[in-house]
């Protein structure tokens, strides 16, 4: 099937913009492993790209230069034998040979693209340093947009964005490549022939998220239930143990950031600094913070501050839909044989982390929802609210408020649910208490009242009447 470029309209034009200017550039393109960075410089820049080489993972600072050779040896025409480079100073100095020949000969700009550039820069390898001196000496003054992409992002913003040698306020435009949302992955489906309804759709989401290489294992036909059990937990399916290769091939040490991964998939609704060195048993140092950055930098993980609290009340919450899944469902219950999945999701346990992963899904689209509220224009501060319970008064938590500046203030209630939804008079008295609660513990003067997020609707009733501001379907994420 041929591959389709979907959505990214934004992406796009800065990567047209860096080709049509008239000075050379230098695009940072950061993005989590599978995202589809490669992909997009590879479609936008398909006839412009005068060379390119991938990193190898693991791969040795010898291994990473014979590649680079051949892969120089192929662009060359007529072809032409080269010698194999002894370091990345020679390596460069080949390449500018090159195209001192090939860039007076073309009337428009050439790409250079360095795909997983961390991988190409390897410890003491030199190539920051050959390739700082190249884009200083030579290639900053030519007609190029140079490339670089990776899928470690906090190394690629330390070394690379933020570094304060030889690339220092060099990159001339940063691109941050996230998962897509909803209605991109409607779109991403439909350009495969895989036509869902959108029930079925934020399942498949709620599983795996908007990770293109992960998505186009969706096959038509099947349901979500079919696809999540042949993709997630059969001995075949790429998602069974992608978790094992995940963390390892960003992260050097995985293992902390895996420990950490796993004490917030056990509390899903976040967690302090203090409480995950508890948990991950990581001494609450430099290392901690570290590997905190690295999560968050790399979108595995968000970090907000709870309604009216200060820097210290830092909540950490795990964002990325496939961990959460992985350790909910699949670890336990791959490879069993007999579709797992349509078993596991009529149980309890998948109508609770159903809930917890629709809230997730609602946190990741606020601008979705601002625009079905008719609010997109107004600026808005989102957080969480969580009081703790005592021994007189019981606890509670608004998982996603909005804080406007039109002196309003929204809590959120999002329900995941396989027909429309009905607030009975238990549910809404819970809700008005907890709206009290909020008022007298927060002390805001501004007007508060509940928007209700459903999968199917809300079924209007006298217990709904008055007490909801506003009701948003699924629809309205898209």
């Amino acid at each position: 099937m041929e591959k389709i470029l979907v959505g990214r309209k934004e992406e796009q034009a800065i990567l047209q913009k860096a080709l049509a200017s008239s000075e050379a550039e230098m695009v940072a393109i950061i993005g989590r492993r599978r995202v589809g960075k490669t992909f997009l410089v590879n479609e936008v820049y398909r006839d412009q790209i005068a060379f390119g080489i991938t990193g190898t993972q693991n791969g040795a600072t010898a291994r990473q230069l014979q590649n680079f050779r051949d892969q120089l040896e192929a662009v060359t025409k007529p072809y032409t034998q080269l010698p194999l480079p002894s370091n990345w100073q020679e390596a460069f100095k080949m390449l500018r040979l090159h195209l001192q020949e090939l860039l007076p000969k073309s009337t428009e700009k050439k790409v250079l693209f360095f795909d997983e550039l961390p991988w190409l820069a390897g410890h003491r390898s030199g190539f920051l340093e050959a390739f700082g001196y190249f884009w200083n000496s030579w290639a900053s003054q030519q007609p190029l947009v140079v490339v670089i992409c990776g899928s470690a992002a906090s190394w690629m913003i330390q070394r690379v964005v933020n570094d304060r040698g030889g690339l220092h306020n060099r990159i001339t435009r940063r691109i941050f490549l996230l998962p897509f949302k909803l209605s991109e992955t409607e779109q991403y489906l439909r350009s495969r022939g895989v036509v869902l309804d959108r029930y079925q759709l934020v399942q498949i989401y709620m599983a795996m998220g908007g990770i293109p290489h992960y998505l186009k294992e969706i096959e038509s036909g099947k349901s979500a239930v079919q696809n999540i059990d042949a993709i997630c937990f059969s001995r075949q399916g790429l998602l069974s143990d992608e978790f094992e290769r995940l963390y390892p091939s960003l992260f050097a040490k995985a293992e902390n950031h895996i420990a950490i991964v796993r004490a917030l998939a056990e509390k899903k609704q976040g967690m302090t600094r203090n409480e995950l060195a508890t948990t991950s048993k990581i001494s609450n140092g430099g290392g901690l913070s570290k590997v905190l950055t690295e999560l968050t930098q790399s979108g595995f993980m968000s970090e907000s501050f709870p309604f009216g609290k200060k820097k210290n009340d830092k909540i950490y919450r795990l964002t990325d839909p496939y961990s959460l899944f992985f350790l909910q469902f699949i670890e336990q219950n791959r490879y069993q044989g007999n579709n797992p999945w349509q078993h596991l999701s009529q149980t309890a346990a998948y109508k609770s982390w159903a809930g917890l992963a629709f809230e997730g899904v609602c946190l990741e689209h606020i601008a979705e929802i601002k625009h079905a509220m008719g609010i997109a224009g107004v600026y808005t501060r989102a957080s969480a609210f969580y009081k703790k319970g005592s021994p007189g008064e019981s606890g509670f938590q608004i998982d996603l408020i909005l804080d406007r500046n039109d002196h309003t203030i929204n809590l959120f209630e999002a329900k995941f649910y396989n027909q429309p939804f009905s607030i009975d008079k238990e549910y809404a008295e819970k809700l008005r208490q907890k709206l009290w609660a909020f008022q007298q513990e927060t002390k805001t003067t501004k007007q508060v009242s509940w928007v209700f997020i459903t999968t199917l609707g809300l079924l209007e009733n006298t217990h709904s009447i008055g007490l909801l501001g506003r009701a948003l379907v699924l629809n309205d994420l898209f």
